[in-house]
């Protein structure tokens, strides 16, 4: 851990120093992770490495693979975006020489030699999602790049942590760049109420989400009717209204916190209008998770073309988010002290995983604290993701075991304490469950 002890400003600095000086005449190829804070990196990335007029290389993957490391090139700069951390073993077994890493998740292995890497975890933990790191870093390397903000600040929003927004230079963006508003935190807050509502699943509200009818008795119990045919959005709200729908929701929900969706609306200035962040993000969050990665990149670059196509395809990945918490609400789980575990097979996407975790994580179905993995097939293998319910880790590391499991059963892991997931081979499925049910107990008695 040879960075501990130094500040994050000063790591920045001192790898963006060497960064601008290895690739004075060399190639670099660009590697990002396929969510929200990926894309966003990599686009500031982008636009970044444009700027300083470099020759460079974009690949978008779901997850960094060992076979994929082997394939990497040796006589190209490396830069890693979002993804990385839980990879230097791998990455110095390859003997991989000019690698930078610029990522935000828990480091557990020694930094291999002719990796530099820009990471919290060596500074105090500081709380940062790589869309943040990664724009301190490009502004190191050109101050021009402080025209970037607004896309750091929906990575972050992206990761949810916008908690740590305050960190950046706000005081660069222009008024009619960024708008902040307080209000509910359903997004997007400029559609129509009950077009929202249906859709909504953060938080998800029982007999509302996905239920058309449910929407419209919500709304009238608030107070909220439509006028001329048409329901107000979350901004058009009055206090009275946004009081009395925010009520609403907590009785269906009674174990959401008022805090957990009352709080700051970001609307970003994209195609020349303020565009919800969160909405925003999600659309990023839905192409690659449909496999149109180069549709979310366009979309944060404001290609025209790129809406267009984004919103269409966030319109499908919905409908298919919606079929996967139907399923998993009736699914069989493997239930026990302090865990749930729901082995969807092939009845959803790989991809959605994650997504859906989150979604059951921060319901009300489940005690603070509950440990809940969603397993999905993906190809010959099963993607796994982990998370944990509520805000509250109980002294639990995610990351941590899942790496145990990993460690005994063989495949790929990374993550946070809060937040983690794995990739194992579908023949090894069955011990896979069992090593993790063991870890999952432990975990428990230790508490």
């Amino acid at each position: 851990m040879e960075k501990e002890g130094i500040s994050l400003k000063e790591s920045i600095a001192k790898t963006a120093k060497s960064f601008l000086k290895k690739t004075e005449s060399r190639d670099i190829l660009l590697i990002s992770h396929f969510d929200t804070d990926g894309i966003t990196s990599a686009t500031v990335m982008i636009k970044a490495l444009k700027r300083l007029d470099k020759r460079f290389s974009v690949k978008i993957i779901k997850s960094l693979e060992e076979k994929f490391i082997e394939t990497l090139p040796k006589d190209k700069i490396i830069i890693f975006t979002d993804l990385a951390s839980g990879s230097l073993d791998i990455i110095g077994k390859n003997n991989l020489q000019d690698v930078f890493i610029i990522d935000h998740h828990e480091v557990s292995k020694e930094v291999p030699i002719g990796v530099e890497i820009v990471n919290p975890w060596f500074n105090e933990k500081e709380k940062f999602s790589s869309a943040g790191l990664v724009y301190l870093f490009c502004k190191e390397l050109d101050s021009r790049n402080k025209d970037l903000l607004k896309l750091a600040i929906l990575g972050m929003i992206g990761d949810f942590m916008e908690g740590t927004i305050k960190e950046l230079d706000l005081d660069f963006l222009k008024d009619d760049d960024v708008n902040i508003k307080q209000g509910l935190m359903i997004y997007p807050s400029t559609r129509p109420l009950n077009r929202i509502l249906e859709y909504n699943s953060n938080p998800f509200i029982p007999g509302v989400t996905g239920n058309s009818k449910g929407v419209i008795d919500i709304l009238r119990e608030s107070g909220i009717n439509p006028e001329n045919g048409k329901y107000k959005s979350i901004i058009e709200l009055t206090e009275e209204e946004m009081r009395k729908l925010t009520t609403s929701i907590m009785l269906r929900n009674p174990k959401t916190n008022e805090n957990d969706i009352i709080g700051n609306i970001y609307l970003l200035k994209f195609f020349s209008k303020l565009e919800d962040a969160r909405e925003m993000s999600a659309m990023i969050n839905a192409c690659s998770r449909l496999g149109r990665s180069d549709t979310a990149i366009g979309l944060c670059m404001e290609l025209s073309e790129a809406k267009k196509k984004a919103e269409e395809i966030h319109a499908r990945y919905k409908q298919h988010l919606i079929s996967g918490l139907d399923f998993v609400s009736k699914a069989e789980k493997i239930e026990g002290k302090g865990f749930v575990i729901i082995n969807a097979k092939d009845n959803i996407m790989d991809t959605i995983t994650g997504t859906i975790a989150s979604i059951l994580s921060n319901s009300s179905l489940y005690q603070e604290g509950t440990i809940m993995i969603t397993m999905a097939y993906y190809e010959d293998k099963v993607k796994v993701s982990a998370r944990m319910c509520g805000r509250v880790s109980n002294g639990r590391n995610l990351r941590e075991i899942m790496e145990n499991v990993i460690n005994e059963v063989g495949g790929e892991t990374g993550g946070h304490e809060m937040a983690a997931g794995c990739i194992v081979k579908k023949e090894n499925e069955e011990k896979f469950l069992e090593v993790l049910q063991k870890n999952l107990e432990i975990e428990m008695v230790k508490i």
